[in-house]
């Protein structure tokens, strides 16, 4: 497995591609919360969309989920970093954001 950081510059495009990309793959979400402790709000959920507010408007990440609808929203505020894990045949596994209070949000992708 191989990791690679997204560049904050490419997050609108990377996320549309994404969502393009991975649309009804089952997620399961995991928050890792230096505070709150970790928790998992959604497990075998089929992605919707990630959507991104650049700097420049919001500054959030929805990562959305459902089939014909959205089900399931979680919004990550001023996220950081954002990582992605692919296997070794180059198939995304798993996202990471960090945002601003270094709160993980870890999107797990299966299939």
């Amino acid at each position: 497995m191989s990791n690679k950081q997204i560049d904050p510059e490419r997050w609108v495009e990377f996320f549309d591609q994404f969502t393009n990309g991975n649309r009804g793959r089952l997620i399961k979400l995991e928050i890792v919360d230096p505070e709150r402790g970790d928790q998992i709000p959604l497990q075998n959920a089929p992605l919707w969309s990630l959507a991104y507010d650049s700097v420049n408007r919001d500054n959030d990440l929805t990562i959305s989920t459902g089939q014909e609808e959205v089900t399931y929203a979680h919004t990550i505020h001023a996220p950081k970093t954002v990582w992605e894990a692919l296997d070794r045949n180059g198939k995304v596994v798993a996202l990471e954001i960090v945002d601003e209070n270094k709160t993980q949000t870890i999107l797990h992708l299966k299939g």
